[in-house]
């Protein structure tokens, strides 16, 4: 398939800049593989598509504050960093703009709140094919714990901030409420939209809720730039299942109970596991590379509550592949999805509504 096929028009007044007052305030649309119906509903409705049984599967990877300012001490030239990954202690890659100018040489060092140099000193030591620069931290024992006071949240870039440093309420809802393992860079925006309550609610239907990690790359907005799809290269995560998840979902399979998988995210994981230890879901982390588009046939996962993705993107294509499993049709049915969203005037993307495929 060629990517042009996932392409489709939105309005841009329906891209989502501001998160709900309340998270589960969202709306709905759910997606019927099986009859192709199209019912429209708000978040608190999801209990009601859950069974007793089900497996309910979350990411728990944290956001952090990976968007950092910096200045050159000697050119007095700024930067924008982006932190990507963790190779050791106070070792990333990093995104920094404008790259050119991050030179071995350069003398950098990150700026505080008040626009003044701190003690935290940037070494550029090498660049990648990708453009990214291997970055090390020095005077302060982890940058990790740096990044609270210094970094800022990393927002996609269709969310349009005057002044982001002031963006508390980004802080807060740029997280999902189960955030634990600090890592990505971009939030598993399914999960955005559960509250303490709906967990709760959930649970006492008789719901497992278990969890996994994949720490969110920057690639996650990257944009396919190959005409065809099997020449895009995908972007890798690092992602976690412990014991107790692959116990649970193994036991659900067995048992023929649904895999319901809350993002994207957790579809990459669980999929991932799967292909890689011959059909099941075993604990243990690794790193995943897996670009799902149609045709493609799912091992564990049933059902998916995920929300409304960019033209042309890896997600858009991994939930056309999920709305019809093994057949290319899905693409139709989940443009066709989105023009009813668009239609009935969905909020779109990261802080927009949900939709769930069953």
């Amino acid at each position: 398939m060629r990517t042009a096929d996932f392409d489709y028009v939105l309005p841009p007044d329906l891209i989502a800049q501001n998160p709900l007052p309340e998270r589960d305030q969202s709306r709905l649309l759910v997606l019927s593989r099986s009859t192709r119906q199209i019912r429209h509903r708000f978040f608190q409705d999801l209990p009601g598509h859950l069974r007793s049984g089900d497996v309910l599967v979350l990411n728990n990877s944290k956001v952090i504050p990976a968007r950092l300012r910096t200045v050159n001490v000697v050119t007095g030239g700024r930067f924008e960093m982006l932190l990507l990954e963790e190779i050791e202690r106070n070792e990333w890659w990093a995104m920094m703009r404008p790259g050119k100018r991050a030179r071995p040489e350069s003398q950098i060092r990150l700026l505080g709140r008040d626009g003044q140099p701190t003690e935290i000193a940037v070494q550029v030591q090498e660049e990648n094919t990708s453009g990214h620069k291997r970055i090390r931290f020095t005077g302060t024992p982890d940058i990790l714990n740096e990044l609270s006071r210094l970094g800022e949240i990393p927002l996609p870039p269709y969310i349009e901030r005057t002044h982001p440093l002031s963006g508390t309420e980004d802080v807060e809802r740029y997280q999902t409420i189960y955030a634990q393992t600090a890592g990505s860079v971009a939030a598993p925006t399914a999960g955005l939209h559960f509250t303490a309550a709906s967990l709760q609610q959930i649970r006492s239907l008789g719901v497992t809720i278990c969890e996994v990690t994949l720490h969110v790359g920057a690639g996650t907005f990257a944009p396919v730039k190959a005409d065809q799809l099997f020449d895009h290269i995908m972007h890798t995560e690092r992602y976690e299942i412990g014991e107790a998840t692959a116990r649970d979902i193994e036991w659900a399979r067995r048992e023929g109970r649904r895999i319901v998988a809350v993002g994207t995210t957790s579809v990459r994981v669980l999929e991932s596991a799967a292909a890689a230890n011959a059909g099941v879901v075993k604990a243990g982390a690794g790193r995943t590379q897996i670009f799902i588009y149609p045709p493609h046939s799912f091992q564990v996962v049933n059902a998916l509550v995920t929300n409304f993705h960019l033209p042309c993107s890896t997600l858009l294509m991994l939930v056309s592949a999920f709305a019809a499993p093994g057949e290319t049709s899905g693409r139709d049915l989940i443009l066709g999805a989105y023009a009813e969203a668009i239609r009935k005037r969905y909020r779109f993307f990261s802080y927009g509504d949900a939709m769930l495929i069953e």
